[in-house]
């Protein structure tokens, strides 16, 4: 199972991106945390539509995605791709945020446009851009965390009609399923708390944080 520790850390984060989208999205007024093509259309629509769409939280979601993208980016361009105790920091601090807004939303009764709620969606969005900047930095094939057409893109055109099994096992089909069982887990979660999903997603990125630094680089071996 060692040998497939990269792929299934991927795979975690990426349900994880799940479940916080559905935080966004269901709870925080149709804001995507890490979906930002979702967001970019969305603002699109609700600068053209009267009402009824949200403008301030996908653009201020949009922002802290691109901060958190630009800051761990920079952190860690020119290093070696390899997961190093930066990445493990990166990682841990991304839990620790997420379970401090877990704890706001809690404790707060946040309703999606009020600006507790876009603050929110903003602080989670800056997490995903940072998990987004590692997962592009350790470089495992087709597992970006975060994007969905283009893995469905390569799936359909590269890899459904190879023959075999390998439209059922390759990984770019269990990095959609994973992104959907996450949203789905998210909106199950949902139901209890809103702070539910992010603690679990919390609690899974410290995970991945902890394994990745003690076996990442044994797997790559």
């Amino acid at each position: 199972m060692i040998r497939h520790l990269h792929v299934l850390l991927m795979m975690a984060l990426t349900a994880v991106t799940g479940a916080l989208d559905a935080v966004g999205y269901l709870g925080l007024d149709r804001v995507f945390t890490g979906n930002m093509t979702g967001n970019v259309v969305i603002l699109g629509m609700g600068i053209a539509a009267e009402e009824g769409l949200p403008v301030a939280g996908p653009l201020i979601a949009l922002i802290g995605y691109v901060l958190g993208a630009a800051i761990v980016g920079g952190v860690i361009r020119g290093r070696t791709r390899a997961w190093t105790p930066v990445v493990t920091v990166t990682v841990c601090v991304n839990s620790v945020v997420l379970a401090a807004v877990a704890t706001a939303l809690l404790l707060v009764p946040v309703p999606g446009q009020s600006l507790g709620g876009i603050a929110a969606a903003a602080t989670i969005a800056l997490v995903m851009g940072s998990q987004a900047s590692i997962a592009r930095f350790l470089a495992v094939t087709d597992m970006t965390t975060v994007v969905v057409t283009s893995t469905i893109t390569s799936y359909a055109s590269e890899t459904l009609f190879k023959g075999g099994l390998v439209w059922f096992t390759h990984r770019r089909l269990w990095a959609v399923v994973a992104i959907f069982g996450g949203a789905l887990a998210g909106g199950l979660m949902m139901k209890l708390h809103i702070c539910v999903p992010v603690y679990v997603a919390a609690a899974v990125t410290l995970a991945c944080g902890v394994l990745g630094h003690v076996l990442w680089e044994r797997a790559r071996d």
